[in-house]
């Protein structure tokens, strides 16, 4: 477990890390953190119809496709089949508001996102507290080489991958082996890992994982009990792995792409890690829509207390956002070749350049 001060990861947690704070903030190096306080606060302001819009568009479809999955089963498999594409991208919508109830900035009430999170936690099987701590943590590290490895995917420099053993070299071949990361990672990650108690959490939240566990194995067995083992792993399974894998690449995208942002502490910067770490992932509509405008990165990692329905009118309305090198879909599938960071070049490379 990375370790960082609980107020550095509050702060990024809240949009309120400080920085230097000149009079004119022209450029990414003069920004300083009352821009982020008070331009971008009327975007961080939780607004209620809009969430209710969010979770009518998300949580609801998401559980009236799995029940009519399971309706026309009896009907036709075929039938129900054809709704797990759809099943698929309404959950990979309703993580999107799990993850702003993390940041508390779904709803207006402080209660109510935690609620509404430790619900849709079930649903994307995440333990809510743990998870958004280390999220916080994430916040609080993006983009530093001293502090990698909470909320993210594995990165080695090309000095440390040099240094590993052939075992380990392998081991970290296979890992950010697209097959790998993309079809075992979502079953590590969001079926086994979450259901695990880590020894820094059994004091915290070891019965918050434990609950959320309990309420899960709960919900299978009532399911099973209904509609049979095999229905409940095609049906609750098949769209949480391949939503998973959606979610892999989204945070793999984000923070690994050519020309990001890396540095060691001492040099790091919370705007440049931002605004130049994070991705802005250029998406078609609708593949936006589903991700819950998640591929406006850099605005969300410099204020994350900006719900995902207010991100697209931050971005538009705020110049600073403009200038940071977009990316299209098919450069984010490139970008699974990025395996190491070469220090000495400052650029993420492949394996042949070790």
């Amino acid at each position: 477990m990375t370790q960082l001060t609980p107020e550095r990861a509050v702060e990024a947690a809240n949009g309120t890390i400080d920085g230097p704070q000149p009079d004119h903030p022209r450029t990414v190096d003069e920004l300083d953190a009352s821009f982020w306080r008070k331009t971008l606060a009327p975007y961080a302001r939780a607004d209620l119809p809009h969430a209710l819009a969010c979770i009518a568009t998300s949580v609801v479809p998401y559980l009236a496709l799995t029940a009519a999955m399971y309706a026309l089963l009896s009907v036709s498999t075929w039938f129900a089949l054809a709704l797990l594409l759809p099943a698929t991208g309404f959950l990979v919508r309703t993580f999107i508001v799990f993850h702003d109830c993390t940041h508390g900035s779904f709803l207006p009430s402080r209660r109510a996102n935690r609620w509404l999170g430790v619900a849709c936690g079930v649903l994307v099987y995440t333990p809510f507290h743990v998870w958004r701590h280390e999220h916080a943590i994430h916040h609080a590290t993006a983009g530093d080489l001293d502090h990698r490895g909470t909320g993210d995917v594995e990165t080695l420099t090309v000095a440390e991958y040099r240094a590993r053993s052939r075992g380990q070299r392998l081991g970290y071949r296979l890992m950010r082996n697209p097959l790998v990361l993309l079809g075992l990672g979502p079953l590590f990650s969001m079926i086994l890992e979450p259901r695990m108690v880590p020894r820094w959490a059994r004091k915290r939240f070891g019965r918050k994982i434990i609950a959320t566990d309990i309420a899960l194995i709960a919900l299978w067995v009532g399911l099973c009990s209904l509609f049979g083992w095999r229905a409940v792993l095609l049906i609750q399974l098949t769209p949480a792995l391949l939503a998973g894998a959606v979610g892999i690449w989204l945070f793999y995208v984000q923070h690994q792409f050519e020309g990001v942002y890396w540095q060691r502490s001492d040099q790091w910067s919370y705007a440049a890690s931002a605004l130049h770490g994070s991705s802005h992932l250029r998406l078609p509509k609708w593949l936006q829509f589903f991700t819950g405008n998640i591929g406006l990165h850099h605005v969300h990692h410099l204020h994350a207390r900006i719900p995902n329905y207010n991100l697209q009118r931050a971005h538009d309305e705020n110049a600073i956002f403009h200038d940071v090198r977009q990316i299209g879909a098919w450069e984010a599938v490139l970008a699974l070749r990025l395996k190491l960071y070469d220090e000495r070049t400052g650029r993420l490379v492949g394996f042949a350049h070790a």
